[in-house]
């Protein structure tokens, strides 16, 4: 009997070639997506970019699937970070830490497509696309799914990587605790005067924390994230207005900013599954945990689940073991819990410290970008997570 992934977004679709991969194809994969990704309705493969930390670059090169992706890739040099109106910053290069990048920036869009060529030629995978689950019913020895059009398949073990809003996981009982950064993210293609040539810079500022990544062409990727009270305003704002005011808070770094492609916004909110697995059941990626975007590490975060559960998948089928047994499931939720909980502690932080307009707290952040600007080793504890270079 096969796995089951219903979801066939990033970590859907990586969890499977991963799987495939680890087994050499000797593992049947079910992957089950509603939509294709180049359909602009796919909530997989929507308009962000995502920046892949080096040590998420390995582990896609461990599973084939790193080759096909670098083409459409850009890579991140060199980071500024800083504080609007302060003194504090902090240069980061991929040369101080003896790698050729500190990151790689694709478009999930651009990511979808390659990904399913790959699914399509990938031994023990095969697609149901488009395809809709209606009902799972899980039993003492196997998972069973059923589609739209009745039909049905079983599997030893079903993953739920169908997004923060998981029909799958909500179908077998999961819960989630939630809670509201009351912020908006306001993401676009920026054109400026000067091409960013692999800078990638993070920014605080009074309307909220502003990434700009280097993509293609010579532009960036925005991640603007503002405050709930202040979305209405940014919302009504025409292209005119939105480079200008981004020019004020952004800074002349990169010259002019000479256009803004379509924008788009979504809601900022965090949310924890109180469990990441269940009988014959896992979540990954958006289902387990949807993070703030700052720092970029929820996808980090996510494609580490992804790879610790296809090898432990693959460790049981060379033991002849069930990999939706407890015992399996109970490994893989071991094996995750500190790297999960470091992680969102991290970033939790990052946010108390980074999206405060108090005074103390203000004066706090710029003294801790002048110590670990000074003290290497203060800056490489945080670098080192930023990089993917934790145990998964």
């Amino acid at each position: 009997m096969s796995v089951i992934i219903v979801g066939g977004g990033m970590a859907g679709s990586t969890l499977a070639l991963a799987i495939s991969s680890l087994t050499q194809g000797s593992m049947p994969v079910d992957l089950i997506e509603l939509n294709y990704p180049d359909e602009c309705s796919h909530p997989g493969f929507d308009a962000r970019v995502i920046a892949l930390a080096p040590g998420t670059c390995h582990h896609l090169m461990r599973i084939g699937i790193w080759p096909t992706l670098r083409g459409c890739t850009t890579a991140i040099t060199k980071v500024h970070i800083s504080d609007r109106n302060h003194v504090g910053f902090m240069n980061l290069k991929a040369q101080d830490y003896k790698v050729a990048a500190l990151g790689q920036v694709i478009a999930l869009h651009d990511a979808g497509k390659l990904l399913l060529n790959l699914l399509k030629k990938a031994p023990g995978i095969t697609l149901h696309c488009p395809a809709r689950v209606i009902e799972v019913i899980r039993s003492t020895e196997q998972v069973k799914v059923l589609f739209n059009d009745r039909k049905s398949i079983s599997g030893k073990l079903l993953v739920a990587a169908d997004g923060s809003n998981s029909r799958i996981a909500q179908a077998c009982n999961m819960h989630w605790k939630e809670s509201d950064y009351l912020q908006y993210a306001t993401i676009a293609n920026i054109t400026t005067e000067k091409d960013p040539q692999g800078c990638a810079f993070e920014r605080f500022t009074c309307y909220g924390p502003i990434a700009m990544l280097p993509i293609s062409q010579g532009r960036s990727a925005l991640v603007w994230c503002h405050n709930l009270e202040q979305y209405q305003q940014v919302s009504i704002w025409n292209d005119n207005s939105f480079i200008n005011k981004l020019q004020n808070v952004f800074g002349w770094r990169l010259g002019r900013i000479l256009k803004a492609g379509k924008r788009h916004s979504y809601p900022l909110k965090k949310r924890i599954s109180n469990q990441h697995v269940s009988h014959r059941l896992a979540l990954v990626g958006n289902a387990a945990q949807t993070l703030h975007p700052i720092a970029g590490q929820g996808f980090n975060l996510g494609l580490r689940d992804v790879i610790s559960l296809a090898e432990t998948i693959a460790e049981a089928r060379d033991r002849n073991e069930d990999p939706g047994g407890y015992s399996c499931l109970h490994y893989y939720k071991q094996r995750r819990q500190q790297d999960q909980k470091d992680t969102i502690a991290m970033i939790d932080n990052l946010m108390r410290l980074f999206a405060n307009r108090y005074g103390l707290l203000i004066i706090g952040r710029n003294l801790g970008f002048l110590a670990m600007a000074c003290f290497p080793t203060i800056r490489d504890s945080f670098i080192k997570h930023l990089l993917g270079w934790v145990k998964y």
